[in-house]
């Protein structure tokens, strides 16, 4: 049996290639989660002599940024979209990664792993790249990334043809992440998010944003034949009763889920072992104990 991959990487590579020569006016959740993991890194007051950006579309400013609060001597980009590199970088791909066992101090990812396959597999290989206590600090999109899109769409199609089909992409959660990085071998691991709300006229100028970015589907089963008008019409008209400010321009919903862990080492703190505690909770309290 043949497992099919979700996500269609060749594509992926395709979308974002033609994405590259106006990705400067789209790029503002680049940007935004670019900045938060920045200012992340800056509360993080340890040197990083060895850095990998994974994700070459950022603008120079997150480079060098990155660079400057790790107190990097060498910091190596890589892309699995040749259009992106520059003299110096590294054309790589997320699932296979080209870094040996314990040779960087920190790896560093922005709005990237969103769209790989196997992302356990791939945690386990940057884990594995770093060297005891090297620091992982990543962004991607989370669960509730267009989520009005989505239900829109599948509305849309349900009252058309009576089926759904995938038309936007899957995004992991919170707890999913928490746990896949506590399965792939992180200390210390933590996981937040935020949500991006953008307004547009309607859903041709999302559509258009996602596209600019790079960023519409790469689901392997997609949807290939064409699209009728009546489809987008009865999505339009769906997202605008649900999903619209008074003034009438549509919500579009963008959640970057926020990644910290680092490579195991002697002196982090652990956990106490159940049974290991010296004092007693109601000791530290000042409370009497009873027996229930």
């Amino acid at each position: 049996m043949v497992n099919t991959p979700l996500f269609d990487r060749k594509i992926l590579v395709t979308k974002r290639t033609r994405a590259l020569p106006r990705l400067g006016e789209h790029d503002f959740l680049l940007r935004h989660a670019g900045d938060v993991l920045s200012d992340r890194l800056d509360d993080i007051k340890r040197d990083f002599p060895t850095v990998l950006q994974i994700g070459a579309r950022d603008h120079d400013d997150f480079t060098s940024t990155i660079k400057d609060r790790a107190h990097a001597q060498h910091i190596t980009r890589m892309d699995i979209a040749p259009a992106y590199l520059r003299a110096g970088d590294t054309h790589g791909d997320e699932e296979f990664l080209p870094f040996a066992h314990q040779s960087l101090d920190m790896v560093v990812s922005n709005l990237s792993l969103h769209s790989v396959n196997d992302l356990p597999g791939a945690l386990i290989q940057m884990r594995r790249a770093l060297r005891p206590d090297g620091l992982f600090l990543a962004s991607m999109f989370g669960g509730e990334t267009l989520y009005e899109l989505r239900e829109a769409m599948a509305h849309g199609e349900a009252a058309i043809s009576g089926g759904i089909s995938p038309r936007v992409m899957p995004f992991a959660d919170k707890p999913q992440m928490g746990d896949l990085l506590s399965r792939a071998g992180y200390a210390l691991p933590v996981v937040d998010s935020d949500i991006v709300t953008v307004t547009y006229d309607n859903i041709f100028k999302l559509m258009h944003d996602l596209r600019a970015m790079g960023e519409s589907s790469i689901i392997a089963q997609r949807v290939k034949h064409f699209t009728t008008r009546r489809f987008f019409a009865a999505v339009q008209d769906y997202y605008a009763a649900h999903f619209s400010d008074p003034d009438g321009r549509i919500r579009a919903s963008f959640e970057i889920i926020y990644l910290i862990g680092w490579a195991p080492h002697s002196s982090q703190q652990k956990p106490l072992k159940p049974g290991s505690a010296q004092t007693r909770l109601a000791d530290a309290l000042g409370t009497q104990e009873e027996s229930l």
